[in-house]
């Protein structure tokens, strides 16, 4: 089952557009806003027939206040994060599946850089818990920059059992720590593999 969402700032936006436009209800736009991403923005609009409101910026600043909207925004119906059992189908499925996990992070910008990165690294699915961390919020959509909606996204309620699920699949699970003497980069790092991040 999918929920009401919204989707703010123009990667976001545009991101969504060009990838999943069936779940945007509608989009906001600046009224003043004439530049080439907003040109861009109101192509696709047109071309998927999604309805355009324009707002002026007080208008958008209540309707988001804290959040950098760039002067636009859409209403997106976000599909339900991904089972523990599809995650353990998708890694079955997947030669030398990469997941990341994120342990308990609470700062909505840093979750969104996280899917960022893993999308640039061909990450297979983003496992986080359903308790004691940051949601998918407009802020981590926003820091994303479109990544939400690409990646395959598990939300799970005991991160430990996850973890014991992959490695009965061989999966191998290596844990970040800021105080480890070995980097990542100096790691030999390759087969099926869960990177866990903490908060």
């Amino acid at each position: 089952m999918s929920e009401q969402r919204w989707l703010v700032g123009l990667n976001a936006v545009a991101s969504a557009l060009r990838n999943d436009a069936g779940r945007i209800s509608e989009v906001l736009l600046l009224e003043t806003r004439k530049d080439r991403r907003a040109q861009e923005l109101l192509e696709l609009v047109a071309s998927h027939r999604i309805p355009l409101r324009r707002l002026s910026r007080g208008e958008l600043d209540r309707r988001f206040p804290n959040l950098k909207h760039q002067g636009a925004a859409a209403g997106y119906r976000a599909p339900a994060p991904l089972t523990e059992d599809a995650l353990i189908e998708r890694v079955a499925a997947t030669t030398d599946p990469l997941v990341l996990v994120l342990d308990h992070l609470e700062d909505p910008r840093n979750f969104g850089a996280c899917l960022r990165t893993a999308e640039a690294a061909g990450v297979t699915a983003v496992v986080y818990p359903r308790d004691r961390a940051v949601d998918l919020t407009p802020a981590a959509r926003k820091a994303a920059a479109g990544a939400a909606e690409r990646l395959a996204l598990v939300r799970v309620t005991n991160l430990a059992r996850t973890l014991k699920r992959l490695k009965a699949n061989g999966v191998w699970v290596v844990g970040a720590d800021a105080q480890a003497p070995t980097t990542i980069y100096e790691l030999r790092l390759g087969g099926p593999l869960a990177v866990v991040v903490g908060g």
